[in-house]
């Protein structure tokens, strides 16, 4: 009975991560379709305020969500790191190729190993390192002589991996104090006003279309975040995780069949080893808390 009931646990977490895997790609098109007509900074700044407005009724039921064991500071410092991050790659994915970026993205928690060697003094075994060569050896395939190069939005992809890392290395202590839905709640409470300082100097009212678009973000990615911190709550990171990459044919998809983009072999074969690297990153235990960052 109990591993008909994990089955269906495994199953249902399933299911739950390849819609959040979809949303993301949908939340990555949204971003290219807003490119020219709204600032990057001002991007980010309504999708953190949409994304607290919709979670503002769901802590006013449940205010103990607010409780926690950090300081305001330590929160307040991820935040700024996720809004850095979350900025980058919205630059990223306005001015180069959808599924160039998304493929560097990927390489997050190649950054991650390499940041807890260096930061934490954690020792890599032999599966870690060859994650990171495996990793680097795929950007290089997306960004080498006869891929895309390194562009303003490849260098800015990469800038949001790192940063994203960052964030990875920051929960690694933060999620021993605090249940993930804290986590999640202050992350946006404290990004909608450090993302209004950021977006003051560029700032322009969205036309309705924008408004909508921006609108429609903040949906998408909270039901994004929701749906990926379910998901690993029902099944291991390491059944959960890897539907996550299903966001770069899905990604690749919606930049061909929206803006005429075409997916080179370079992608292809970077993208495929980057997720490799990244699911063996991920069977090491460096994955699992990549949902606490949403």
């Amino acid at each position: 009975m109990h591993n008909a009931s994990s089955r269906h646990q495994a199953k249902t977490a399933v299911v739950l991560a390849a819609g959040a895997a979809t949303l993301a790609a949908t939340d990555a098109v949204i971003v290219r379709a807003l490119s020219g007509a709204v600032h990057p900074f001002v991007i980010g700044f309504f999708r953190a305020f949409f994304g607290a407005l919709i979670l503002l009724p769901w802590i006013a039921l449940r205010p103990s969500v607010l409780r926690t064991t950090h300081p305001m500071r330590q929160h307040a410092l991820r935040a700024a790191f996720k809004l850095l991050a979350m900025i980058a790659l919205f630059a990223a994915l306005s001015w180069g190729p959808l599924a160039d970026v998304t493929a560097i993205a990927f390489t997050s928690p190649i950054f991650v190993v390499l940041g807890a060697a260096l930061a934490l003094g954690e020792r890599p075994g032999p599966a870690m390192i060859a994650a990171v060569a495996l990793g680097f050896a795929g950007a290089m395939l997306v960004i080498g002589p006869s891929g895309t190069g390194f562009t303003m939005a490849i260098l800015l992809a990469l800038a949001g991996a790192m940063l994203q890392s960052a964030i990875q290395l920051i929960l690694k202590s933060m999620s021993k104090g605090d249940a993930t839905s804290t986590l999640v709640v202050w992350n946006l409470l404290l990004t909608v006003p450090i993302a209004l300082l950021f977006a003051l100097p560029f700032f322009a009212m969205p036309g309705p279309r924008e408004m909508g678009l921006l609108a429609l973000q903040g949906i998408v990615g909270t039901a994004c975040m929701a749906l990926m911190t379910h998901a690993f709550s029902l099944a291991p990171a390491t059944v959960v995780a890897p539907l996550d990459f299903l966001r770069l044919p899905l990604v690749a998809f919606g930049g061909f069949a929206l803006f005429g983009e075409t997916v080179a072999l370079t992608t292809i074969g970077g993208g495929a080893l980057i997720c490799c690297a990244a699911l063996i990153a991920g069977r090491s235990g460096k994955f699992g808390s990549g949902t606490k960052s949403n």
